[in-house]
């Protein structure tokens, strides 16, 4: 997992974020001139950033033929890797096997199952942070994904091109490439100054892409993405996990009893902002992630829920929130069995204020999506899981205390039995719910005390894919770092 680097960096980076440069609320990003400055400001304001600083998105800030570039670039450069070290000649494409390409039947791969829903995902939020670096909209980056996704399909291996590998590298690839690409802009700043260095080296771990576009093309790419101020809760945490295994393990030797752990969550775009609007795909998102000391855990956890099209709500002066159409990306393996999901779902996120500093923050999603589950398979083994399309749900809530608590629950459902694949052998099952009490200590630290229970209910005819119920919990204490006073509460 040549990728795995990056999205471990990713907790860490993220505690950057908890505290972006504050913005002036009494300048609109719609007020800036050309430069980069606030209509009105002074010189003087903005010392980091010379008269006629790059802008994101416009002039030579944007780009169709960078990023396609950039692209293809990429796309050689990782086939003359794998035909130098991975076995087999699966990567060595020609003329024949391209025209081949173009001829064959769309096929579902037998590739593990870290290979089709971790590195193919991240490879399209590679792509994707390529689109939105050099200037482009969301939609429109959407488009590069796709494309490139189907240009490796086609020219990057010899073998049949994979459907499932076109959906979870372009649509998984862009959700998570957005919510990413968002993060990394955090790190840089509101655009008003000059990002330091560790800034940008951040930035460039959370989506290397943008970081390769901010390097490589001088200042032409150097301006920052206009977040439009949204409000944002970061927290991420260190510590030890024990885990109480419940069932068989599914054809593996043990499990470790007790691990590190690493917990990070961020909610960017939260409702209540009344002066924040939500014009443009992931103006709202929710990403977390998890990642342990065991093989089969690193990362254990990769989620990403985020608006595509919605509107805003209010009823009374206390409870604010969005509603519409969210896409998401999930990808969770608790050692023993493993599910991911690109979904498309509907619902709304909110937020309802009892008093000044008691809330009750949550989301409520419902759709379908394109899943992938089964037990966690050794890499050199045929795979044990298979696709369809599933229906699947989330509930998310979360109680405020003022600056002393925060209690936070999730639960997701996914019912998968192999629709819209070749394999209708049965169905199955799988729940995760999340439980997290977080209890400040002083300033920005915390104590967190943390369960997840995951369980599987699998129903196949096929002896490969034989009938199971695992089920695994797991009970954390972690050193937490805050990035919000009153725990992400919107005034």
């Amino acid at each position: 997992m040549q990728y795995d680097t990056h999205l471990v960096a990713t907790l860490f980076l993220l505690v950057g974020c908890a505290s972006p440069p504050a913005a002036d609320p009494d300048v609109d990003r719609g007020t800036r001139s050309a430069n980069g400055h606030a209509a009105g400001a002074s010189s003087s304001q903005d010392p980091g950033l010379p008269p006629g600083s790059p802008v994101w998105g416009e002039g030579d800030g944007r780009s169709y033929l960078v990023p396609a570039g950039d692209i293809l670039g990429f796309q050689v450069l990782l086939n003359l890797y794998d035909r130098e070290f991975e076995p087999g000649n699966d990567y060595d494409t020609d003329i024949d096997s391209i025209r081949n390409n173009l001829h064959s039947t769309w096929v579902i791969d037998t590739d593990p199952f870290a290979m089709n829903q971790l590195l193919h995902p991240y490879t399209g939020a590679l792509y994707h942070g390529f689109a939105r670096s050099a200037g482009l909209g969301y939609w429109q980056s959407l488009g590069y994904d796709f494309v490139g996704s189907a240009i490796w399909e086609v020219a990057g291996e010899t073998l049949p091109p994979s459907f499932n590998d076109q959906i979870s590298t372009s649509f998984g690839g862009s959700f998570l490439g957005e919510g990413l690409f968002r993060m990394s802009n955090a790190l840089l700043g509101n655009g008003r100054t000059k990002p330091g260095f560790f800034a940008e080296l951040g930035a460039a771990i959370i989506s290397p892409s943008t970081g390769f576009n901010r390097f490589a093309f001088g200042d032409r790419f150097d301006g920052v993405y206009p977040s439009n101020d949204p409000a944002t809760f970061v927290r991420v945490g260190l510590g030890v996990r024990h885990n109480s295994l419940n069932t068989d393990l599914g054809g593996l030797s043990k499990i470790q009893d007790n691990e590190a752990v690493v917990d990070a969550v961020m909610d960017y775009g939260i409702p209540g902002k009344t002066s924040y609007q939500y014009e443009r795909p992931f103006d709202y998102f929710h990403f977390e992630m998890t990642a342990a000391s065991a093989d089969s855990a690193l990362p254990e956890s990769v989620m990403i829920q985020g608006l595509l099209l919605g509107a805003r709500y209010e009823t009374g002066p206390s409870c604010r929130g969005v509603v519409g159409l969210y896409g998401s990306y999930d990808y969770i393996a608790p050692e023993v069995f493993c599910v991911s999901s690109t979904a498309l779902s509907l619902g709304t996120t909110g937020q309802l204020r009892f008093t000044e500093e008691i809330a009750l923050q949550g989301s409520c999603l419902a759709g379908v999506g394109w899943a992938a589950a089964g037990t966690i398979a050794d890499a050199e083994v045929d795979r044990t899981y298979h696709y369809g399309l599933c229906p699947q749900s989330l509930v998310a809530l979360r109680l405020i205390g003022g600056k002393v608590a925060m209690l936070d629950f999730t639960t997701r459902a996914y019912y998968l039995d192999g629709t819209g694949s070749n394999d209708r052998a049965g169905h199955e099952t799988i729940l995760r719910a999340r439980a997290a009490l977080v209890v400040r200590i002083y300033g920005h630290h915390a104590l967190a005390v943390q369960y997840v229970a995951s369980t599987r209910d699998a129903n196949y005819a096929d002896p490969v894919l034989a009938d199971t119920f695992q089920s695994v919990g797991s009970v954390s204490l972690l050193w937490t770092l805050l990035g919000a006073s009153q725990f992400g509460i919107v005034e």
